[in-house]
């Protein structure tokens, strides 16, 4: 029997606000399995389970906000299911936090992304009905308010994550306010995050002692043979040069552990495989950093597969929790954005960060001659109480060897 804790999602999390539970007492889960939603600045995150057994208890109701380490639920053998009693109210995040007020969305084997905005908004009061088959996206204190003022709450939005209605935007309703519209953003406070990123960074360029290095890289061999690869594939099967650069990257970690894994008050402890994340824009602004775990054991066309599907996730509020805190170095690519060299803040407790900027065709000196060849700028911003400049030049040079023969990826 063990404590299932609301788990730590990345360095910058102190708590979480527990959305909604996927189980029940006397439910029996398989490692792995999604239990619960957690609400952090970034996003609703699915929860797994570590060990198979039987929820006994549920400690914590939905939408109250916990610190990480709290125990959540209890997982036995079974022996001693107790059944959800009522008790008194929890004091909750929608109560203490208005900003931080949380939806409760259907149960669902995969969480959709969260809803356009409906129409444009109207005074209070709503007495509009809910969608067919669906259900008012609201918090248990915005419900509770409604009730007492006398509103019905239908299809308008709110102004809490993903659109929700929360205790603010009844408190405008009784006001006679205009309903605010439904914030745009795929399910997170843009301020939050922001500060959630800002105390991060600041944290980490206060702690680490970084250093920088950059080099630039031949593509030719690595452009032709994505070509070659590509030619005769449909769109769905082929692989972007970002796959490569990943699996180059994974792979040269895997040769230098200095630069993969993580630090704490112990120091430095090198990860047994590349859980490789990747710095990930979300629509509406922010950052998050998914890890593509055994990054350097994957092939190709399934780390290509992977990658995308993480994007996707990234951006409709789909991560589990396994895929976040987990990463042993990150990835940062702003190619797309025309820039040319990217010097990253490395993300605590990791010890690297790597950025990749836009791919040019420049001139290059080859074999005595001048050539015009696709390149681009890799960068490297490391810790220096694990290695210094001598072992960060080795881990570039590493990467610029496996882009030279595509074919060994």
């Amino acid at each position: 029997m063990s404590d299932f804790l609301m788990p730590s999602l990345g360095a910058d999390m102190e708590a979480g606000t527990l959305v909604e539970w996927r189980v029940a007492p006397g439910d029996r889960v398989e490692k792995g399995q999604v239990i619960a939603v957690v609400e952090t600045a970034k996003g609703a995150i699915d929860v797994e389970v570590f060990e198979s057994g039987v929820v006994e208890e549920c400690y914590v109701e939905p939408d109250t906000k916990v610190p990480v380490g709290t125990p959540l639920a209890r997982i036995g053998s079974g022996e001693r299911v107790i059944v959800e009693r009522p008790g008194p109210v929890p004091e909750t995040a929608a109560e203490t936090q208005p900003a931080a007020e949380t939806a409760i969305p259907e149960p669902a084997a995969v969480p959709p992304p969260f809803p356009e905005p409906p129409p444009a908004p109207g005074p209070a009061p709503v007495s509009t009905s809910v969608p067919e088959g669906g259900r008012v996206m609201a918090s248990p204190a915005a419900r509770r308010r409604a009730r007492e003022l006398g509103l019905e709450l239908g299809r308008r939005g709110g102004s809490g994550p993903g659109g929700a209605i929360v205790l603010r935007d009844l408190e405008r309703a009784a006001d006679g306010e205009p309903w605010p519209e439904r914030r745009r953003g795929g399910g997170f406070d843009r301020d939050e995050m922001r500060q959630a990123i800002a105390a991060t960074m600041s944290r980490a360029k206060r702690e680490i002692p970084h250093y920088y290095l950059a080099t630039t890289l031949d593509l030719h061999a690595a452009e032709r043979w994505l070509a070659e690869y590509n030619r005769d594939r449909p769109p769905e099967a082929r692989l972007l040069m970002a796959a490569l650069f990943m699996k180059a990257t994974a792979r040269a970690l895997s040769r230098y552990p200095d630069l993969n894994g993580h630090y704490d008050e112990q120091g430095f402890h090198p990860a047994e495989r590349v859980d490789l994340g990747m710095a990930i824009h979300l629509r509406g602004g922010g950052l998050i950093a998914p890890a593509l775990r055994d990054a350097a054991a994957l092939a190709l066309p399934a780390l290509m597969t992977r990658l995308q599907d993480l994007v996707q996730r990234a951006r409709s509020g789909g991560l589990r929790a396994s895929e976040l805190g987990s990463a042993t170095a990150t990835v940062t690519a702003l190619g797309e954005r025309g820039v040319d060299t990217v010097y990253g803040v490395i993300h605590p407790p990791q010890v690297a960060m790597i950025g990749f900027g836009s791919v040019r065709r420049r001139p290059l000196a080859v074999e005595e001659m001048l050539a015009i060849r696709p390149a681009v700028d890799l960068s490297l911003a490391a810790d220096h109480r694990v290695c210094d400049g001598h072992l960060g030049a080795l881990f570039l040079n590493e990467i610029d060897v496996q882009l030279q023969h595509p074919e060994a990826l």
